[in-house]
């Protein structure tokens, strides 16, 4: 098990530096807020990098970030609480499946705006994340 473990962090070491620095901020995050402040700041990146991707042709990490942001999208919405929430949790809940369906259809070309649009419109919902963790 050691062996395997230590081989990996040989094998690729930008990854097993990203799960580090993710474990770390999650530990971070404490409570509720935190975690879904840290959500919105690992889709918005995934999101700024497919825009990235998408434009210089590098179609496999483009596909990764997909991944990563529509997982992202259905974590966020999977966390609304409909009872406590109300409307503004359907609102969010749309906004999610929204993004979730621009994302997908944004990953089939090379066009980088739908990824950055998205990272734009939900980036305003995150300043709010950040605000109520402040507050």
């Amino acid at each position: 098990m050691i062996v395997h473990y230590a081989s990996s962090l040989v094998r690729n070491p930008a990854d097993t530096y990203r799960q580090v620095d993710l474990v770390g901020r999650t530990a971070q995050a404490g409570d509720g807020a935190g975690l879904v402040t840290l959500l919105y700041d690992e889709l918005l990146a995934a999101l700024r990098v497919a825009a990235i991707a998408a434009e210089r042709g590098e179609a496999r990490l483009k596909s990764e970030k997909v991944t990563r942001a529509t997982a992202i999208l259905f974590a966020l919405e999977a966390g609304l609480d409909f009872d406590k929430g109300g409307s503004v949790s359907q609102a969010l809940a749309d906004l999610y499946a929204g993004a979730r369906r621009q994302v997908i259809a944004a990953s089939i070309g090379n066009d980088p705006a739908p990824f950055r649009a998205a990272a734009e419109n939900l980036a305003e919902i995150a300043d709010a994340w950040r605000q109520v963790r402040a507050a």
